[in-house]
């Protein structure tokens, strides 16, 4: 299977994750708005996601999945499969002492996590509450990950693709309990979702350990041994921990800015969740593909092999991310407006949220270029000089958000990670330039410009069909009806005209796309 067909399948998966996660967040805002529940459960799901992300996707796989890929390459898969077992053990003891000791101390963490609700008792015990419930679903997100990895490296993308979408069923599935039991805006609502979260992640954890059990993947955990081979992989997750984990990281970072702002906290996580989906689609599918491939083809000295996977991943990544960002910028407050503008979500949180999707948008095409240029690192089995980056890029996205809060509220902290974001990728791009890991071959070179002049075609026609045709269709009292027949128009129109620019100018023609996927 090809590397753009791979990352296909990982981001055909994601899309109809997401799409279930809008459903699930259409409810969510439907059900609880931008009130205090909401703000509690967002902070509640925020803490084990971003320990998940340093402990388990951000370090333990970006420092696993190369070793692993090495000895499945050289050394046979009984071999592997040993170490594998061993990096599992250790994982597995370790995520639940964490995460005892997490849940005692939450009331101290959530003081970290999120000063702002200090002031307001209501909303402050009932994150604490929620995140306790929450937060074995971190171990048990840990243990996934792992396994994801070990079934990647082996070729086999789509159960770890799939998993994530038993977490918007489940979650679904009990707000619709919820709303049914008549429980609406209040605390029991919120704990639902939390429980909700939790069971998801049994579901998920087990799925993945029947999926790499039928790949032939004998691991399951034991007492922990520091063998030096699962040594290697701890001294090579400590750096791991801040540069895998930034993205997070930085989220959390706004989070604790944003909930001292009158629902800044559920402001920012609307405008997240659209900015996560072309993100998810995109860049997480095609970095979760190009690390073992990356891994593989340098294992075996295929230098030219691994920089051809690297500059496609790169031209089909920024073929479909630019013109999602620009689709996001353009017509951010229409999707808004379909998607949550019902129940209790407001007109007024659909304008507040619409400026900071604009924001987060502007750091999507340097969130997926990190997604392409980190794994050129790991495979390298260097996560030193990605660790330094994302220190420096916390760093300007701390100062940062404190400068533009002042000026800009919560849109300011939304910014503030975009810039972080492009000043993480830049610097991974030009070291690997200098390092000589990278080059832009002609191909790509060739295609970039017409790229863009394709993304500035499409978004000209959006701005134009909104600002002059269907600008009614959002107005107040329009309907549903009228806002969902507006989005469609535009998103048709979006389609077609990038596509056809694209075609016509040879950024991608579309006979040259068919033939991609199926190679």
């Amino acid at each position: 299977m090809s590397l753009l067909k791979s990352a296909a399948t990982v981001g055909g998966f994601t899309l109809i994750s997401r799409l279930f996660g809008f459903v699930r967040d259409q409810l969510i805002a439907f059900t609880l708005g931008t009130g205090f529940v909401a703000e509690a459960f967002f902070v509640a799901q925020r803490l084990p996601n971003l320990f998940r992300a340093l402990f388990a996707e951000g370090a333990f796989n970006n420092a696993f999945v190369p070793q692993f890929a090495r000895k499945l390459e050289g050394e046979g898969s009984d071999k592997a499969f040993a170490f594998a077992r061993d990096v599992l053990s250790v994982l597995a003891n370790w995520m639940l002492l964490f995460c005892a000791v997490a849940m005692i101390v939450m009331p101290w963490l959530m003081y970290a996590f999120a000063p702002g609700f200090r002031h307001q008792d209501e909303t402050y015990e009932l994150a604490v509450e929620l995140t306790r419930i929450c937060f074995p679903y971190l171990g048990l997100m840990s243990l996934t990950a792992l396994f994801s990895g070990i079934l990647n490296s082996l070729g086999r993308f789509t159960a770890a693709a799939a998993a994530p979408i038993l977490l918007n069923i489940v979650v679904i599935s009990v707000t619709l309990l919820a709303w049914y039991l008549g429980l609406g805006n209040t605390p029991d609502t919120g704990r639902f979702l939390a429980y909700g979260v939790t069971l998801s992640g049994i579901l998920q954890m087990l799925f993945l350990l029947v999926s790499a059990k039928r790949a032939g993947a004998q691991v399951r955990p034991g007492l922990p041994r520091i063998t030096p081979d699962v040594k290697k992989v701890l001294l090579l997750s400590v750096p791991g921990i801040i540069s895998g984990g930034v993205t997070q990281i930085n989220l959390a970072i706004a989070t604790a800015l944003a909930s001292g702002i009158a629902g800044g906290v559920a402001f920012l996580y609307y405008a997240d969740r659209l900015f996560q989906l072309p993100l998810g689609v995109i860049g997480v599918a095609i970095g979760v593909v190009l690390l073992p491939t990356l891994s593989r083809k340098l294992r075996a000295n295929d230098t030219q092999g691994a920089l051809d996977s690297q500059n496609r991943a790169l031209e089909f990544a920024l073929f479909l991310t630019l013109p999602a960002a620009a689709a996001l910028i353009v017509i951010g407050r229409p999707i808004l407006h379909t998607v949550y503008e019902h129940g209790a979500f407001t007109r007024a949180d659909t304008l507040a949220v619409t400026p900071a999707l604009a924001a987060f948008a502007i750091g999507l095409p340097a969130f997926t270029l990190t997604k392409i240029f980190q794994p050129g690192f790991y495979a390298r089995e260097d996560t030193r000089t990605p660790m330094f980056f994302a220190m420096a890029t916390v760093a300007v996205n701390i100062i940062a958000s404190f400068v533009l809060v002042k000026y800009l509220s919560h849109v300011g902290i939304a910014l503030a990670t975009s810039i972080a974001a492009w000043v993480n990728a830049l610097a991974l791009i030009v070291t690997s330039l200098g390092r000589g890991h990278f080059s832009a071959d002609a191909r790509f070179r060739s295609r970039l410009p017409r790229i863009l002049v394709s993304v500035a075609v499409m978004a000209g026609v959006m701005w134009l069909m909104q600002a002059w045709w269907l600008n009614g269709n959002y107005a107040e009292g329009a309907g549903f009806a009228a806002a969902l027949r507006g989005l469609l128009a535009l998103m048709a129109a979006g389609i077609a005209s990038y596509f056809a620019t694209a075609h016509v100018t040879g950024a991608f023609r579309l006979g040259e796309l068919k033939r991609t996927l199926r190679r």
